[in-house]
């Protein structure tokens, strides 16, 4: 018996991108059944790239570890028949189909409300299903833009050494993976609520609202850029042997980095008595934290920082993220056997007890669960 907490629900998803496909994730970990209701040959996500030796994409291995699936094809004449019978069992319903074809497959609110009232129907869209841009595509790109995450990158010290860059885009499928996520949460919340509903949720307005910062200033009047969104001292700082970064907001963290660097001297100016001061005169405290910096280990000081309340931390590179004592300490990867041999992936980025719940391995290919188009896996029947 699972103690999983979702251990119970049922949820059928449709998904095509990513976004989706995240909500269905975070549902599965936490003991969800999650059916894949894919086309013929499965979901495009099975051909992402990058692919694991064996030609299966690791993000779709990460993102489909533990779910079911089905076939249910559109083009298929027992497309809505199919949809009806796993959509009666259900609980949730995640689908990404554009708004524009939702009613010619069945699927648009209306229908879905009046024959399934207590279904929480989860439409994931790059723009919601509302309003002037609910018709509008976006992939990746477009959305780690139109968040405004992707306007405000890069800053910092790498704003400082490539002034003349322009926007980049953050690695990886991240506006995505936060519209995923927030759509997750808005349908628990929904499911919480005890009756069915539609639920709209916007990759876009997740990652407004999750990030903010290229609104934040809105009220005085300015507009955050990237060449002026960094704290006047601190950021990343290069040591002997690697990077730290370094944030200073209060303080008693400005007074144990002063123990930190021996500060004896030039540290008893008025002029730095408070933050103001400090802030009008960043970049000579930077130029004097990078001239000591520069002769310290990474693991040395951050060790020694830590101990005085100092926010810093190492600068990452991809191994150490795996292999950190933190993050090893608290579970956040769990090791996910395939066919490919044994895989890292991010267990859920929540817990509900002590330990980080177990990731479920299986990675079921398409139709691998038809059975349960056919009555043979009828949960509520059996129950």
């Amino acid at each position: 018996m699972s103690d999983k907490p979702l251990t119970g629900l049922r949820v059928i998803e449709r998904a095509s991108g990513v976004a989706a496909a995240q909500a269905g994730r975070l549902m599965c970990q936490m003991g969800a059944e999650v059916i894949m209701a894919e086309p013929t040959g499965g979901t495009p996500i099975r051909e992402e790239p990058p692919l694991l030796p064996g030609g299966q994409s690791a993000l779709f291995t990460y993102l489909s570890a533990g779910k079911c699936s089905v076939i249910c094809d559109p083009s298929n004449p027992g497309f809505r028949e199919d949809m009806e019978k796993l959509l009666a069992e259900a609980d949730i319903f995640i689908d990404d189909t554009p708004v524009a074809d939702r009613a010619g497959l069945g699927l648009d609110e209306a229908r879905i409300a009046k024959a399934h009232p207590d279904l929480v129907h989860l439409s994931v869209l790059p723009y919601g299903a509302y309003g002037p841009k609910a018709g509008w595509k976006g992939e990746e790109l477009n959305l780690i833009h139109a968040g405004g995450e992707g306007f405000l990158l890069p800053n910092g010290l790498s704003a400082d050494l490539f002034p003349d860059r322009p926007p980049l885009k953050i690695a990886g499928h991240f506006a995505e993976m936060q519209g995923g996520t927030t759509a997750a949460m808005a349908a628990l919340a929904a499911l919480w609520a005890g009756k069915g509903q539609f639920v709209d949720a916007s990759v876009q307005d997740a990652n407004v609202a999750v990030g903010a910062f290229g609104i934040q200033r809105f009220g005085d009047g300015s507009v955050e850029h990237r060449l002026t969104r960094s704290f006047k001292f601190g950021g990343v700082i290069e040591c002997a042997d690697g990077y730290v970064e370094l944030l200073t907001l209060e303080s008693r963290q400005w007074e144990g980095l002063l123990d930190l660097l021996g500060a004896d001297d030039w540290a008893q100016d008025p002029g730095l008595a408070d933050e103001v001061g400090r802030s009008a005169r960043g970049g000579e405290i930077n130029e004097r934290i990078r001239s000591w910096a520069r002769h310290q280990k990474v693991e040395d000081l951050v060790s020694k920082a830590q101990t005085r309340g100092v926010p810093m931390a190492r600068y990452n590179a991809p191994e150490h993220v795996l292999t950190g004592l933190q993050e090893t300490a608290r579970g956040i990867f769990a090791t996910l056997e395939t066919p490919d041999g044994p895989v890292k992936v991010q267990s859920l980025p929540f817990r509900f007890g002590p330990d980080a719940l177990p990731v479920s391995e299986t990675i079921a290919s398409p139709g691998a669960d038809q059975s349960i188009l056919t009555g043979d896996n009828d949960r509520r029947a059996s129950a």
